[in-house]
């Protein structure tokens, strides 16, 4: 978004562009090789970057496609950390975490590889005035890059997928218990229409970067979103530090030839000058065909970010289809051999609840409160398990009552639970109201 002062002069009388800046001082030459190769080497080979370009198309590409460039780098990043810093910088495709030790090792070798390039460049090509239409594609560049992730997370909370509702297991362990970052998710995940007014802000910002004419307004938008996310992920401590710190930067890096017009406008409050950067090409028909794609583009990756966040949201999300036995099941009567086994939080095989979740998540919750995640399967009617070793039959004399039988850990056994309505439960069953004669925390 470009700010211009519209009162006519003899200079806009004649019709002409504005004659480019001329030559850029030693600083900034640098300090622009320093970070042409810095952000390109960052964009071309950090996960998902490039991904997100697909487009719909990447839904059938395998997950592990989306890291092929850190898999790639993944040895040289392990001899480094090894020999280098003396650590092991394994990378770990399943983790799900960008900040690894590994990808802090990758930013490393990014930051060495850009300073040899840019003192190179500086000496072979020290007697260029300047890279105004260089600098012109590598805004484009960057505006895409950012426009991308910003649909990218945008759509994955717009349609809430990334941060899903409380599991049914979560309702039961001690706030003490989670982790900073939990404490985010599920806070976030309790309020989907807080988290997808969230992720329009952040579409908005990525859609508008698309287009010449409001990329401005959507790098504005998107510092603003990337700054909080920063901030979250730092306070939270959520492992997407090294990212989102980057597409701050990148915002940052496209508002630079605007700030002084910002400040202009919103903090002095005078009429802003008309800011003509180069353009792509030397021909008018080509820049209007470029301006034209990069729309085009832009909905084609929000088309793509839109189907993966749709994707997650009915397979994992609020969305997905819940199993026959979902819920909380309170354990009234567990029987061992025929002796039934009392209610005592001494006792470490009694299960005190049993919860299944979607995607086939079950849960039990033993006597001392404990949580413990078990591999199930539910197939004609009976329960099997792995850890503990389990084989029980599923008879349900109603729909609030679960009786399962058979072997668990090779013994007899027999147990009967009854549904407890989770929805009852305060984080679910508060809501919002208009009128509190005193605010309610418990």
């Amino acid at each position: 978004m470009t700010v211009i002062d519209t009162a006519p002069s003899a200079k806009d009388s004649t019709n002409e562009p504005p004659i480019p800046s001329g030559d850029w001082s030693p600083a900034k030459k640098v300090l622009f090789r320093f970070t042409f190769t810095y952000t390109a080497l960052f964009c071309l080979t950090f996960a998902q970057i490039t991904f997100v370009f697909l487009g719909p198309a990447g839904s059938l590409l395998p997950e592990s496609a989306v890291l092929w460039q850190l898999k790639a780098l993944g040895p040289a990043l392990e001899w480094l950390g090894r020999n280098v810093f003396g650590v092991d910088a394994i990378l770990d495709v399943n983790s799900g975490s960008g900040d690894q030790m590994a990808i802090w090792i990758y930013l490393f070798l990014m930051v060495v590889v850009a300073l040899v390039v840019a003192a190179l460049w500086s000496m072979l090509d020290r007697r260029r005035p300047g890279y105004a239409r260089l600098w012109t594609w590598t805004a484009l560049f960057l505006r895409l890059a950012l426009g991308g992730q910003m649909l990218f997370y945008g759509f994955a909370k717009l349609i809430p997928s990334q941060m899903g509702p409380p599991p049914l297991a979560a309702l039961l362990e001690p706030f003490g218990d989670f982790s900073p970052a939990s404490v985010l998710w599920l806070q976030v995940g309790s309020s989907p229409v807080y988290e997808m007014l969230l992720g329009s802000v952040e579409v908005l910002g990525g859609l508008l970067l698309f287009w010449t004419r409001t990329a401005t307004l959507g790098a504005i938008i998107s510092l603003i979103a990337m700054v909080q996310v920063f901030i979250l992920n730092m306070t939270f401590d959520v492992p997407v530090k090294i990212l989102s710190f980057h597409l701050v930067v990148f915002s940052l890096i496209l508002l630079a030839p605007h700030v002084r017009n910002l400040l202009e406008l919103f903090v002095f409050g005078q009429a802003a000058k008309p800011l003509t950067p180069t353009a792509l090409f030397r021909r008018a028909s080509f820049n209007r065909w470029a301006a034209g794609m990069q729309v085009v583009l832009g909905v084609w990756v929000a088309i793509g970010a839109a189907q993966i966040s749709w994707t997650g949201y009915q397979e994992y999300g609020a969305g997905a289809p819940k199993p026959e036995l979902y819920g909380i099941w309170s354990v009234q009567d567990f029987r061992v051999d025929g002796t039934l086994r009392a209610p005592l939080t001494t006792d470490e095989k009694r299960w005190q609840r049993i919860i299944f979740d979607i995607g086939g998540a079950t849960t039990l919750q033993m006597m001392d409160g404990a949580l413990v995640p078990v591999p199930a399967d539910i197939a004609d009617e009976t329960l099997q398990m792995q850890q503990p070793l389990a084989s029980l039959v599923i008879e349900r004399p109603d729909d609030d009552t679960l009786v399962l039988s058979g072997e668990l850990d090779a013994t007899p056994t027999s147990i009967v639970a009854h549904r407890i309505d989770h929805d009852a439960l305060t984080l679910r069953s508060r809501g919002f109201n208009w009128v509190q004669e005193a605010p309610f925390f418990r």
